[in-house]
């Protein structure tokens, strides 16, 4: 018991001393939660279903088509010819549509009715056209049931009322497009909420990076003499071991969960179980406080050991998808970067907050991880006694 005690006070040294440096104030305790914010506002929004750019006059045509798109969730903006043209060749619209006068008029007689759509080479394009076709056809179809009522002899009134009514009567079919690159990637991000995929890849990012730095104090506490007058004291050299180890542990986890709790409670995060979310947590800490220690081990100087690792650390963590989702990765690069732990990670994390999954839908990517753990602790351990018999 004595044993254990011991090995958890310098763990909890360790920790304090990590953060009594005031430089970690930003970077632990901002800087990620900033991150998060950015990557939501930016890229998390659910945005627009497309963007549609309208040619030509106002009339109860265009408001009736714009009314359908914007029902839709269509950005629909107005300019003219040459301006919706150039919106077009530049990709800054998906589709353009030109509504003719004549047009108009003939949708006011409730005659049949033809608009030029104009797409554009974006990716969303044809999704776009097809939500703009659907769009014309409910608004001639409106137009056409106005024309049928008034023709036997109802008021506005009444033909309002009576389309209300059917409206709320009869449940629209929907549609669900299926097939492609980008709708199998809308698929794949269904559901998650604006700040939910920027957390997780910040998470993996941050604990990485803090467990590296951590091993500046490592390197300290070998350099100033801490640790040789920890071994002075009633403490045996396997005990400074596991000490340090837990450590670096510590660190990686209080980096971890404080991210986990800050944004579930800023950004309404929804991390999954909380139980599994924290089991990879813990098990990605791991492989994090291993590197670490191999870090603090092998270099004898503070500003070095500082750089190696917050460049080994960015590094990995874009390979690994801790800076882009690893969906968007051709597949030879998502192949490498399994050899990072961070897309081990990343592949547990994104099946506990998208697919619901159990304890045992993600064994694979968590053997995975524990093997590096395992590899990683037993060298950074090895690593470190040495150190520290030349320290001695």
């Amino acid at each position: 018991m004595n044993r254990i005690r011991a090995a958890l006070a310098i763990a909890a040294v360790e920790l304090r001393r990590f953060l009594r440096d005031r430089s970690n104030i930003f970077f632990v305790f901002i800087f990620p939660l900033a991150l998060v914010m950015v990557l939501g506002l930016q890229f998390g929004g659910q945005g627009p279903a497309g963007r549609v750019a309208v040619a030509g006059e106002e009339n109860t045509l265009r408001a009736s088509i714009a009314a359908q798109l914007e029902g839709d969730d269509v950005a629909v903006a107005y300019t003219d010819l040459d301006g919706m043209r150039e919106q077009v060749a530049r990709g800054r619209t998906d589709v353009g549509l030109v509504i003719s006068s004549d047009q108009a008029a003939a949708f006011d007689e409730g005659q049949d009715v033809q608009v030029q759509m104009i797409p554009s080479s974006q990716a969303a394009a044809q999704t776009t056209v097809q939500l703009v076709r659907s769009a014309v056809r409910e608004a001639t179809t409106y137009q056409g049931q106005v024309a049928a009522l008034s023709g036997r002899g109802a008021s506005q009134a009444q033909i309002e009322t009576a389309l209300a009514r059917a409206a709320e009567e009869v449940s629209p079919p929907t549609l669900q497009v299926r097939g492609g690159e980008v709708d199998e990637l809308a698929q794949e991000f269904a559901g998650l909420g604006q700040f939910d995929l920027g957390a997780s890849s910040q998470l993996l990012l941050f604990v990485f990076l803090s467990s590296l730095a951590g091993s500046v104090t490592l390197i300290q506490a070998r350099r100033r003499g801490i640790i040789a007058r920890s071994v002075a004291a009633p403490v045996s050299i396997g005990q400074v071991l596991v000490g340090q180890g837990l450590g670096r542990l510590a660190i990686a986890l209080f980096q971890g969960l404080y991210i986990m709790l800050a944004t579930a409670v800023l950004f309404d995060v929804n991390w999954g179980t909380p139980a599994l979310t924290v089991l990879v947590l813990l098990i990605f800490s791991t492989v994090s406080a291993g590197a670490a220690m191999l870090l603090g081990s092998l270099i004898d100087n503070e500003g070095a050991a500082s750089g190696l690792g917050v460049g080994a650390g960015l590094v990995l963590a874009a390979l690994g998808g801790g800076m882009m989702p690893l969906e968007i990765f051709p597949d030879t690069l998502r192949t490498v970067a399994h050899v990072t732990p961070h897309a081990w990670a990343y592949d547990a994390l994104a099946d506990i907050q998208r697919r619901d999954a159990g304890l045992v839908d993600i064994l694979g990517p968590l053997a995975v991880l524990v093997g590096m753990a395992l590899a990683l602790v037993l060298v950074g351990t090895w690593a470190l006694r040495r150190s520290l018999a030349r320290a001695m």
